[in-house]
């Protein structure tokens, strides 16, 4: 019989093409999304139920109904500036719903969970390369939600012996489907790959650098790009690990290797043909200067074969993506 998943931020960039890996792979796979930052051409396998997570009748109704045999768990605000502007947004859309979720799981009895957490939950760490056991000190309200939701699993799966759940902490991001139907479509694009292609497209007139000052090698920030369907495929195995009655955990998600924003900008301009405008400006509240993962957990533990370690490929496959004709 198949399995069962409900997937939480299903219609949004990650969720969606985790969705898609789910359906490929034979999974019975329902989506519950508000729509707030995703999109209903997104979900490309099974049925889309559109509600927020505070919306506890419909929540109820639907693990009722559906009987998932676990839940991956994406629908959260992740913008770090606007999370600094706007912390009780973030506690209640990222924790708050969390705890929603959970409650509503417990109450029929689904006992298996993959959290989409974030590597800013390390905040500014003392190596650039961090480990799990690297200690917690989120420097952003997002950071702090992500963190904070990570101990409620932790505490939970102390109190209830048949809860499992592995957290995945993501670095940063990127790239498109391969095949090209979905990629990142937010409305307000902030990560610095998309808006430097959105510039290159000329959608916007330049882009910003956020701080030059940063004790790195060319002063701006640092970051260890992941490809979004890399990561897709880091979520199949969590599952696969826990069905397979796996103990709960947390593993980095990312490649181990890191680059500046400003070789970023230098891909975006190789890959686009484009010399689009750059202007330096200020830090960015809540930015840390380097984050890089030590993902050897994830490889050795869960058997993850990343397939697309490669800038340029991220980038090209997040052009192609920008300058389809596709559904808005």
């Amino acid at each position: 019989m198949k399995k069962r998943i409900i997937v939480t931020g299903g219609a949004g960039y990650i969720g969606s093409h985790v969705v898609k890996a789910l359906g490929e792979r034979g999974y019975d796979v329902l989506t519950y999304d508000n729509l707030s930052t995703g999109n209903r051409w997104a979900v490309l396998h099974g049925d889309l139920v559109v509600a927020d997570l505070s919306d506890s009748a419909t929540l109820e109704r639907v693990i009722r109904g559906f009987r998932p045999d676990a839940v991956m768990h994406f629908a959260a605000s992740i913008v770090v500036p606007e999370s600094v502007r706007e912390p009780l947004r973030y506690y209640r859309n990222n924790t708050v719903n969390a705890i929603h979720l959970l409650e509503a799981l417990q109450k029929f009895g689904v006992n298996t969970f993959i959290f989409s957490s974030t590597a800013a939950v390390y905040g500014i760490p003392g190596t650039m390369l961090v480990n799990e056991n690297t200690p917690l000190h989120p420097i952003n309200p997002y950071g702090s939600s992500k963190m904070m939701t990570e101990y409620i699993l932790k505490d939970l799966s102390v109190a209830l012996g048949d809860f499992r759940y592995v957290s995945l902490r993501y670095f940063n991001v990127a790239g498109a489907d391969r095949e090209g139907g979905i990629g990142q479509a937010y409305k307000e694009a902030t990560h610095l790959i998309t808006r430097a292609l959105k510039t290159a497209k000329g959608e916007f007139q330049k882009l910003q650098i956020f701080g030059t000052d940063y004790p790195t090698p060319d002063g701006t920030c640092i970051r260890d790009y992941l490809h979004v369907d890399d990561l897709a495929e880091a979520h199949i195995l969590a599952l696969q690990y826990l069905l397979d009655g796996g103990r709960s955990d947390v593993f980095n998600c990312g490649y181990g290797r890191g680059y500046s924003v400003r070789e970023v900008v230098g891909m975006a301009r190789k890959v686009t043909g484009m010399d689009f405008s750059v202007e330096e400006t200020a830090r960015r509240e809540g930015d840390p200067p380097a984050l890089v993962a030590d993902s050897s957990k994830i490889r050795e533990k869960l058997g993850w074969r990343p397939q697309y370690d490669n800038l340029e490929y991220i980038v090209k496959t997040a052009w192609e993506w920008e300058t389809a004709k596709r559904k808005t």
